[in-house]
Order: C-alpha cells, then structure tokens, then sequence
C-alpha cells in the first residue's frame, strides 16, 4: 500500500516591517494547522544577511516540505535565500513583492539604506522550486510593470490581484482568503 505524502508546513516570511497584527500573514498563522513563522527581526534591522538567516533557522525546523508563504520585502528575502537554501521547498507564495530598486514610499528604507544593507541587486535568477507571484495593480512599492519582470525573472506564474493596494492594513486588507487557495494549490 503506498504511503501518503507529508502535507507541506507553511512558512510564513514577513517583509521588514515583521508580523503586523491584522495582517492577512499574522491571521494565517491563527487560521492554518500546520505553519511557522520567521522570527521577527525589529524595523530598525535591515542586515539582509540576518533576515536570510533567520529564513533558514526557521526552515530547519521543519520537518518535510515547506511552502514558504512571503510579503512584500520577504519576497526578497527569499529570493536572496533561495541562491543557497538546501531546505526542500514545495512551493511559495510571493505577494506584493517590493522593488527594492525604486525609490518607495516616505517611512519605508531608501535605495541606499537597503544598498548598505545588502539588498542590491535583488536576485534576478530563477528561483529553484515553484513559485506564484500575487501581483497587485496599484501597489505604491512597486509598479505592476516591475512585479511582472520579477515574476518572469524567478520564473513565477503570475497572479494579477488587481488593485490591492499592498496587500495590507492600510489597504484594507486583514484576512486574505485567496492566500489559502493558493497555498492550497502549490501544496498539491
């Protein structure tokens, strides 16, 4: 008789704004059976190195695969883990990534902040394991045109959300249902 494979682990990778209550990753965690989370790593750190770090301290903790499930700067966080992980990824969910590469918002980390950080460039190669970028039309950190270059980039299939904004709070946005599906659908 042939033995059932292991269900995924959902590992949930925040951008650097860490987990914010009422976001639709921090009421995922709540919702889902079998998830962890990245450890928060504080605003104030934006050392690339450590945030890629704390990807792969939580990653070994699981046991099976994993379908990594990232926002906004951990899209970019894991593309930058991606390039040296051993984990055994299933699959991940990309949403809103940020462009790292333009000018964002005022309170969000200028290009130089995030060069110094180590961010720069933003990997560019594809990434080893089956990916979904959810792409939003009007997201204020990165244009649709550049989300979609991403996708290409890391060979993502490519969602268009429409217009979510980015896909946060100040968006209107607390639980995602469409996160579950898609979770749903790279765990298959």
């Amino acid at each position: 008789m042939p033995v059932a494979s292991q269900a995924p682990t959902v590992l949930v990778v925040p951008g650097l704004r860490d987990h914010v209550a009422r976001h639709w990753q921090t009421l995922l965690i709540e919702r889902l059976p079998r998830v962890h989370a990245v450890a928060p790593m504080g605003r104030a750190n934006l050392d690339r190195e450590a945030r890629v770090a704390a990807i792969e301290r939580a990653a070994l903790r699981i046991v099976g695969p994993i379908v990594i499930v990232a926002h906004s700067g951990g899209c970019i966080t894991v593309a930058h883990w991606a390039a040296r992980t051993q984990c055994r990824v299933h699959g991940a969910l990309l949403a809103t990534p940020a462009d790292f590469e333009r000018p964002m918002p005022d309170g969000y980390p200028t290009i130089v902040e995030l060069d110094d950080a180590g961010w720069l460039p933003v990997p560019r190669a594809p990434l080893p394991f089956p990916s979904i970028v959810a792409a939003s039309t009007n997201d204020p950190l990165a244009s649709a045109e550049r989300v979609a270059g991403m996708a290409a980039d890391w060979g993502s299939r490519l969602v268009d959300l429409g217009e979510v904004g980015h896909l946060n709070p100040a968006s209107g946005y607390g639980v995602w249902p469409r996160a579950e599906e898609l979770i749903a659908e790279l765990s298959a």
